[in-house]
Order: C-alpha cells, then sequence, then structure tokens
C-alpha cells in the first residue's frame, strides 16, 4: 500500500442512539464473513463501486464505513477489514474516484470531496441493506483525511466512532457536532505522514480519545503490528457501537501486548 456537485441530503430517519450505545448485546462469537460489491456512483462523474464484508448470519449489525489511502483500494486492506467483519461489524469500504489505484484521472486533492462520497455510500448501503445499527468511520492515510473530514465542518452527525490510521488534517478544521470517542494509529517511523502530523491531531481532539503508536511502526502496519492494530481497533468498535464494557476494559492490555505499541488513553 503506498499514500501519499451536490452534496448528498442528511438523512431523515432517526440516528442512532449516542456513543457508547447497545443496539444488541455484543456478540461473543467469530462470524463467517461474505463479500458483496455495490455499484454506487455520486453523480455521472463519481462512481463509487464499494466492496461489503458482513457476517454471513443474519442480523442487524453496525456499520464501518472505511476509506483507503492514496494509491490503493480496499482489497489492500482486506486482513484489517475481515477482522472487524469477523466480530460482528458490516464493513463498507468504497474505491474513490480520483485517488484510487490505476484510476485514469489520479489526484490527490480530490481528497477534499471524499467525505460527501463516503457519507452517501453509507446511506446507501443502509438503503440496499436495510437497517444497521450504530455507525463509525475509519481510514487509512489519505482516509484518514477523510474519516477526518467526516468529523469536521458538515459533520454526518450518524457517526459515533472513527478510527484513523496514519492520517493528518489537510484544511485546519475542528471537530464538530456530538462527541465520538476516536483511536488514532500511527507507526512512530512514518516516512509518508509525519507522526508529529498525527499526534498534533490527537491533540487538539478533546473527545473520548486513545493514540495507538506502532514503536519501529512505519506507514502501513503488517504482521505482529497489524495484529496489534485490529484487536485494538475492535476493541474501540465493539465498546463505541456494542457498548461493550468488557471490550474498553481489556484494550490497554491488547494495545500494548508483545511491547510493540504503546497507547495514550483518555477514552
Amino acid at each position: 500500500m503506498y499514500d501519499d456537485g451536490v452534496p448528498p441530503s442528511r438523512p431523515t430517519t432517526s440516528a442512532p442512539p449516542s456513543s457508547p450505545a447497545a443496539p444488541h448485546q455484543a456478540p461473543s462469537r467469530i462470524f463467517p464473513v461474505k463479500t458483496e460489491r455495490l455499484s454506487l456512483a455520486r453523480g455521472a462523474d463519481r462512481p463509487l463501486p464499494t466492496t461489503i464484508w458482513r457476517p454471513t448470519t443474519a442480523g442487524t449489525y453496525p456499520l464501518i464505513l472505511f476509506s483507503h489511502g492514496l494509491e490503493t483500494t480496499p482489497a489492500d486492506y482486506r486482513e484489517l477489514l475481515t477482522t472487524w467483519a469477523k466480530a460482528g461489524f458490516v464493513v463498507a469500504a468504497p474505491t474513490y474516484p480520483h485517488t484510487a489505484a490505476g484510476v485514469a484521472d489520479f489526484n490527490p486533492v480530490d481528497l477534499l470531496y471524499q467525505p460527501l462520497d463516503a457519507e452517501y455510500v453509507i446511506t446507501q448501503v443502509a438503503k440496499r441493506l436495510g437497517p444497521v445499527g450504530p455507525i463509525a468511520a475509519a481510514g487509512h492515510s489519505g482516509g484518514g483525511v477523510t474519516t477526518l473530514g467526516m468529523f469536521s465542518g458538515n459533520r454526518d452527525e450518524r457517526l459515533k466512532a472513527g478510527v484513523i490510521m496514519a492520517g493528518r488534517q489537510i484544511i485546519t478544521t475542528p471537530l464538530s457536532g456530538p462527541s465520538a470517542p476516536l483511536l488514532f494509529v500511527h507507526g512512530k517511523r512514518d516516512q509518508v505522514i509525519d507522526y508529529a502530523d498525527g499526534h498534533a491531531v490527537y491533540a487538539a481532539v478533546t473527545w473520548p480519545k486513545a493514540f495507538l503508536t506502532v514503536t519501529d511502526g512505519g506507514h502501513v502496519p503488517t504482521g505482529a503490528e497489524l495484529a496489534v492494530v485490529a484487536t485494538t481497533s475492535t476493541d474501540l468498535l465493539r465498546w463505541s457501537l456494542y457498548g461493550d464494557a468488557a471490550a474498553k476494559k481489556r484494550l490497554p492490555r491488547d494495545a500494548t501486548r508483545g511491547n510493540l505499541a504503546a497507547l495514550e488513553d483518555r477514552l
């Protein structure tokens, strides 16, 4: 993985309860997962083909909108996203029209428009798959920029939690709207998005928050480091979207397992 119109109307249906929320008891099992693809588009010039990973078992599950980094695709993050789906989440990952790998008209400035794309995908996934539980946004690198944008400015108040991996703000806009727990993840040796830039965003946040520093990590977590990121983020999402108090309690232990990462915890 390498990194670096008319806005959609807001949904008129009632929003999920404030985070942490508990629409259902947090699952205690690992689910088999199926993959689907939706052909979505926010206008003729903004195709948003979206890959869905979700449990095969029928039910209403929380939704995670995941945004990929520059010059990548959702498939590059399959290991992380299937981990979340196995834990009882629907994961929707659009391929953005001007920042994904292999696009004809690559333009990193298009990151500015991706928060609206992501909100549109959330609305369409909820319509097509049926009711979903509380909603979170997550993203890596350029997708982390997109995720922060969803919590800033014209905030999508459906979002109850967020995971920002190797992200930073490209426009200094304060986060707005209702408080939502955020997990920041950043490799200390990241040479693409400076660690200090990612930590500065975390420091400015007044909401419940945590910062996972992957001690020897670069821009993309792999191997055992990725396993720590996957487990820690799953803990945060289970607590925030399922109201799983046990997940919050074990998060500090999972974050530091194997001495691969350090955690700042203000949740």
